[in-house]
């Protein structure tokens, strides 16, 4: 099924939120002062047809003011957001569960950047919404970036927009215990036939090399439609994991370690050709220029459209807990992509 929210079309109604918009910031919402999370649950769910329809205009919609201080309490918000929970699928970073559908946003360490992405954007279904909260602040840094993947998408130059609409992205992954995550926690299994099989299911591409690891390939859709709105939207991970975004010292070594073929990650136009360095710059430019930040406060939450808004981090000193939950599953199928699912080229796929 896709996102709960309300279409753009729908007439809108006088709406009783304070909302604000700054130039570099994401749009704001400032709510009533509560004691405890209960009445502030009641508050979100008076209000929850009106913030969505916000969050439908500007794609991610950040909530100051109201008491959500640790796990219990982000989930108890979390139900009347988005009741419907999605899973995080084929894992990429690691995270600490805190149960009940809640997550560490990563663990990975406090002086790593990370770019905007969407979340989950190879998957066959993904999280419709993600839902951040800040139980501690850092003490610099640390914001969790988002950008308008609509206006990425108007941003791209014409000839690289008509390349990835007509053949996609490919994504190769290669599943190991010291770069990345090892196949057996990435699709939460230890049975090489359990993994198989989801891979079938998923069309992805993959095949066991000699010392047991796992290369997987899969191509998916750069472009996708909004459900609900109708809106196309820039949407996948091709510049987050493309070998040009890294770090020079990091792709040296990496690629003096595992060889041209091995890096944990790697994109290519969905054909398997490399894009040139000049044009992922040009991606990983548009990125830089509809990145929108603000400052974490202890209680604020962070919704995001995951089709409509990429996100990202900011490095960051001192202690961060920024928790997440993922909610509305939808079906790729469902968001008109330009390009089909496939396993890519030189891939094997299962009985082949």
């Amino acid at each position: 099924m896709p996102p709960t929210t309300l279409a753009a079309s729908a007439p809108r109604p006088a709406s009783t939120l304070d909302v604000s918009k700054e130039a570099g910031k994401p749009a704001v919402v400032h709510a009533p002062r509560f004691g405890s999370v209960e009445p502030a649950a009641e508050w979100l769910a008076q209000h929850q047809a009106q913030l969505k329809e916000e969050l439908l205009r500007w794609g991610a919609l950040m909530i100051k003011g109201l008491p959500v201080f640790d796990a219990a309490a982000f989930a108890a918000v979390r139900d009347v957001i988005m009741p419907r929970r999605a899973g995080y699928k084929e894992k990429a970073t690691p995270r600490t569960d805190f149960g009940e559908g809640v997550f560490s946003s990563t663990d990975l360490p406090a002086i790593q950047p990370i770019r905007l992405h969407n979340e989950n954007s190879y998957t066959l279904d993904f999280p419709g919404l993600l839902l951040f909260g800040c139980v501690t602040a850092p003490e610099a840094g640390g914001a969790t970036t988002v950008g308008d993947m609509r206006e990425a998408l108007r941003l791209l130059p014409a000839a690289l927009r008509e390349r990835f609409a007509a053949a996609g992205w490919l994504l190769v992954r290669n599943y190991s215990e010291l770069a990345g995550l090892p196949w057996y926690k990435s699709f939460a299994t230890e049975d090489p036939a359990v993994a198989e099989a989801y891979c079938a299911d998923n069309t992805i591409g993959f095949e066991w090399l000699a010392d047991g690891a796992l290369r997987t390939r899969q191509v998916r859709s750069a472009i996708v439609t909004h459900p609900l709105t109708g809106e196309q939207s820039w949407f996948n991970h091709f510049a987050f994991w493309n070998r040009w975004t890294l770090d020079a010292d990091v792709r040296d070594v990496l690629l003096e370690t595992y060889g041209d073929d091995g890096l944990p990650f790697d994109t290519y136009v969905g054909d398997g050709t490399h894009l040139s360095r000049e044009d992922v710059d040009t991606i990983n430019g548009i990125y830089d220029q509809v990145t929108l930040r603000e400052t974490w406060e202890r209680g604020d939450l962070l919704l995001v459209d995951n089709i409509l808004c990429a996100h990202g981090r900011e490095a960051f000193q001192g202690n961060r807990k920024i928790l997440v939950a993922m909610g509305d599953p939808t079906p790729l199928a469902d968001c008109a992509p330009l390009t089909a699912p496939s396993v890519g080229p030189s891939a094997t796929v299962a009985g082949e």
